[in-house]
């Protein structure tokens, strides 16, 4: 499990900084303006609705295609699947004509503070936008079952192909008219989809037209789904709060506040996500198959895997902000206050990093034992403390407050999922965990303090890319020695992962 989460933390690596090229060119030629502020809000419009269909059904999907193969075979398990595509693709139908109908209150909902000329062109953008929910919906059912399989690495790579179109769309958007922004994330949706055909077909896949509300199966699933999509509902009432609060305080507040959620979220992608990826079809076999003690130790060693690599990204992040939005977005149209703005919001996001992870793997722990109650009611308590954090703050420190409301909100609801956690399946080696926590955190601190040093008094003619990189370097450098002699037990996947690298890429003797 460990190596191939490896193996996708490089590819979503890849996929990340293509994310980032996609972010950096929208921030050059739009900076943080109305026109980004509109792009943007549309985007995040068809993101919720698609989460609002979608992300409650592909969670469950999985444990749900486990336990009808278990019990039913194989053949049960794919008719699911197919049934299940049909019905999707049906709700989405609806769900695109409603937004199409009041794409200008849903616009109106997530942007209360924008002109009339900026909401406009959002409404323009959403209405074109909605279309994409059609590949994305089927993209995400298409890329559990493949993992399922055991194929991983195909719908990791889904987010190359959709960041270089959308790129392709800022750039041409600049030369001919924006709503080829609009045009091009519609037609990256598309594209990503049929990036996942080849590797369907490999699995035998067949499609089958086939719709059946009644099957029991899907009977079942709608029981798990709707405790998830209530959370997941609950998770997108807090965004359209955060935007819309966002849009009042300041012209480019939405703007900086995504582009430094979008960094947060770059973590978040490889050193959770890729975890996450891997452990959820696992864990979900070993909760059919009651299989408890394995069950406890993979949650176990994916928090403290976790631990030891998100704790040192968010120090590092905290310190390093400015340079790290300066070399990444301060350039063409997003000047010094888009870049003031940007990096306070990413500082304060960076706090409840581990807060993020550590919620993410819980609640996967949650859906594989088919417990979606738990997780909803969790979510509901994150959204009114966030909420009503972010109001309160952000009248103290602007959108940075949203930032420090959201991170405070994730720390404090992933402790109480922890303890949950620990009633509902018992001890899960929290201990260990904890005595990981206090060594990682220790060596983390000891490397932020040098890569301050570093930074702010020793390095300081040197030229910003060369002078990022030789500070991760080294900070990288003194965090690895110092969690080798405190013998923190995850260190060493990273030490035989090198190891066995190595031993592979020397050349065998006599050329054989």
């Amino acid at each position: 499990m460990k190596k191939t989460a490896v193996l996708l933390m490089v590819i979503t690596i890849l996929s990340k900084v293509s994310g980032f090229l996609r972010d950096i060119t929208l921030s050059y030629f739009y900076g943080a303006t109305s026109t980004s502020d509109a792009y943007i809000i549309s985007i995040t419009i068809t993101s919720v609705l698609f989460s609002l269909i979608i992300s409650g059904i592909s969670t469950a999907y999985i444990p749900m295609f486990k336990q009808i193969e278990h019990s039913e075979g194989k053949q049960s398990a794919t008719y699911f699947t197919n049934n299940l595509i049909n019905i999707v693709l049906i709700v989405t139908t609806a769900v695109i004509l409603i937004g199409l109908l009041f794409s200008n209150v849903l616009v109106k909902l997530f942007a209360l503070g924008f002109d009339e000329e900026t909401l406009r062109i959002a409404v323009l953008f959403t209405r074109i936008g909605l279309v994409g929910i059609y590949f994305t919906s089927v993209t995400q059912l298409f890329s559990g079952y493949l993992q399922l399989y055991g194929k991983f690495t195909v719908p990791a790579m889904v987010g190359l192909p959709f960041n270089f179109i959308i790129i392709l769309s800022i750039i041409v958007s600049t030369q001919t008219n924006i709503v080829a922004l609009a045009i091009g994330s519609v037609t990256a949706a598309f594209i990503q989809l049929l990036f996942l055909i080849p590797s369907l077909k490999k699995t035998n896949y067949s499609y089958v037209p086939i719709v059946q509300f009644t099957d029991k199966n899907i009977k079942k699933m709608v029981v798990i789904v709707f405790p998830i999509m209530i959370g997941i509902s609950i998770d997108q009432i807090n965004l359209m709060v955060d935007k819309t609060l966002a849009s009042t305080l300041v012209e480019g507040g939405v703007s900086a506040l995504t582009y430094a959620s979008r960094l947060n979220d770059f973590v978040q992608g490889i050193f959770v996500l890729s975890f996450v990826t891997v452990m959820f079809p696992l864990i979900s076999n070993l909760a059919v198959q009651k299989n408890k003690e394995d069950f406890k130790k993979s949650i176990s060693g994916v928090i403290s895997v976790v631990i030891l690599i998100v704790i040192p990204a968010s120090i590092g992040i905290m310190i390093l902000a400015e340079p790290i939005i300066r070399l990444l977005f301060g350039h063409g149209h997003f000047d010094e206050h888009a870049i003031d703005m940007t990096t306070h919001a990413l500082f304060f996001y960076s706090i409840g990093m581990i807060g993020y992870g550590i919620r993410e793997i819980l609640n996967r722990a949650f859906y594989s034992i088919q417990d979606t109650k738990t997780p909803m009611y969790n979510a509901s308590i994150a959204v009114i403390l966030n909420i009503i954090l972010s109001f309160i703050l952000s009248s103290y420190i602007g959108i940075s407050g949203i930032a420090l409301a959201t991170s405070i909100s994730a720390l404090f609801c992933s402790t109480l999922l922890v303890i949950k956690l620990r009633k509902k399946i018992g001890a899960f080696g929290l201990k260990g965990n904890f005595i990981t926590l206090l060594k990682v955190t220790f060596a983390s601190s000891v490397m932020g303090f040098i890569v301050y040093i570093l930074n702010k008094y020793v390095l300081t003619d040197w030229s910003s890319p060369i002078k990022m990189g030789v500070v991760i370097l080294i900070g990288g450098s003194i965090y690895f020695i110092l969690i080798t002699l405190l013998k923190v037990k995850e260190s060493k996947i990273l030490v035989n992962f090198l190891r066995d690298k190595i031993r592979q890429n020397k050349p065998k003797p006599n050329g054989g």
